[in-house]
């Protein structure tokens, strides 16, 4: 496989030559696989082959002990070539190289993910109260990103449990009041909400399996926020197209990035429905997208905009990458897989600082606030947006109303007549 890389029969020979070098053709074989780019092969093998100098040098010929080399490794290589580089560019190319190296091991040596190397948090409170998860996906229907914010609280209430030195059975409400307080100082008043949440469901859980003698659950004081004392964050339409000028619709990248923005500010998809269309989802016949991934399990069709289908053909004839899967966008690097909720809300989040726009938290929902705006600007009613961009209810659409501005100023510079 080197052979397709390398024209000159001695930069084969001296990279065969080394006592990785079979492995190393290996790699180049499986990232051909896995669609790497040749630019990348040819940046890789160079750093394997110094990897093999350098343990050949110091007399280690097997992998296991190679392993334990990779971080000298990368601080030798980094040496070699600092020249007076910034601290931050030093720390990218030292992460770089040791991430190489271990990549290597993980797809030759190990034949293994290397995500799947990395350790695992511990399950908070696996030992006293195992079946809690359990309960959370079967019982009560969660989702694992749902679960997930159960696991990061409650692995904090159990931190903290463990340096206060209680157990679990001998908790008592000023413990929890304690464990609160604590939070409070480091989160505000919407993470307050969640945690204090997650403590109810948990020690409603506990109290029902016997874990704890009396429900204390219902003395856990959730703070209060109110659903309507913010404000969306919401951009102009100026705004927007403004964010839309930013995409090279040249590229690849900007093929698909400005097809995935014109989803979330036509029809106002959240990021995790971008990321699961498939491309059973359009109905070409029809003119019709369907959106299946929504909250509560409910789909919605909407027609499809001949500007957003001319967007998704354009980045399927020339841009999706050759993969077996049916999920409409792919990274663009490899290895190739199925973009996720949080790449899509990061791309969103990209181009909004590319145009310098201020937005508080930007990132896929600014969209999704931006083209409820535009619904309410134009005189929608509250329930048809609602249903339009997929609220479970008319209250999380209620907020909008705070900014309709030129109703609102009729209402303030009238004679209150019209309100009688």
């Amino acid at each position: 496989m080197l052979d397709r890389f390398f024209v000159k029969p001695q930069t084969v020979d001296r990279i065969m030559g080394c006592w990785l070098g079979s492995q190393i053709d290996q790699y180049v074989t499986a990232l051909c696989g896995q669609g790497y780019a040749v630019r990348s092969i040819y940046r890789r093998v160079p750093i394997l082959t110094a990897f093999a100098d350098f343990t050949a040098a110091r007399n280690v010929a097997q992998t296991d002990q190679a392993e334990a080399l990779v971080e000298a490794f990368s601080v030798d290589w980094l040496s070699a070539r600092r020249a007076d580089r910034s601290a931050d560019a030093c720390r990218r190319e030292r992460n770089f190289v040791g991430g190489i190296v271990r990549h290597f091991f993980s797809q030759v040596v190990s034949k293994s993910d290397t995500t799947s190397r990395r350790t695992a948090w511990p399950i908070p409170f696996a030992t006293q109260a195992p079946g809690f998860f359990d309960y959370l996906r079967e019982e009560r229907g969660l989702r694992p990103s749902s679960i997930s914010h159960y696991r990061h609280y409650l692995r904090r209430f159990e931190r903290y449990l463990q340096d206060v030195g209680c157990e679990l059975a001998a908790l008592s409400l000023p413990v929890v009041t304690g464990y609160i307080t604590t939070m409070a100082q480091d989160f505000g008043p919407r993470a307050m909400v969640s945690i204090a949440s997650t403590l109810r469901v948990f020690l409603r859980y506990a109290n029902r399996e016997g874990l704890l003698q009396r429900d204390i659950s219902k003395q856990v004081e959730v703070p209060q926020h109110y659903r309507l004392a913010d404000i969306p964050r919401s951009i102009s339409w100026d705004s927007v197209q403004k964010m839309l000028d930013q995409v090279d619709r040249r590229t690849v990248v900007g093929r698909r990035d400005y097809a995935m923005l014109l989803l979330m500010i036509t029809y106002g998809l959240r990021a995790r429905e971008v990321a699961m269309l498939t491309l059973d989802d359009l109905d070409w016949k029809r003119d019709r997208l369907h959106v299946r991934e929504r909250k509560a399990d409910h789909s919605t069709a909407y027609p499809l905009a001949p500007v957003i289908g001319e967007a998704i053909i354009d980045y399927l004839k020339n841009g999706r990458p050759d993969v077996q899967g049916r999920q409409i966008f792919w990274r663009y690097l490899a290895p190739r897989s199925p973009l996720t909720q949080a790449a899509v809300s990061a791309m969103t989040s990209k181009y909004l600082h590319r145009a310098g726009i201020p937005v508080a938290r930007p990132g896929s929902h600014t969209l999704r606030h931006a083209c409820v705006q535009r619904l309410v600007d134009n005189g929608f009613p509250l329930k048809t947006i609602g249903d339009y961009v997929g609220h479970r209810s008319a209250s999380s659409t209620m907020i909008y109303a705070k900014v309709q501005v030129d109703g609102l100023r009729e209402v303030a510079l009238g004679d209150g007549e019209d309100l009688q």
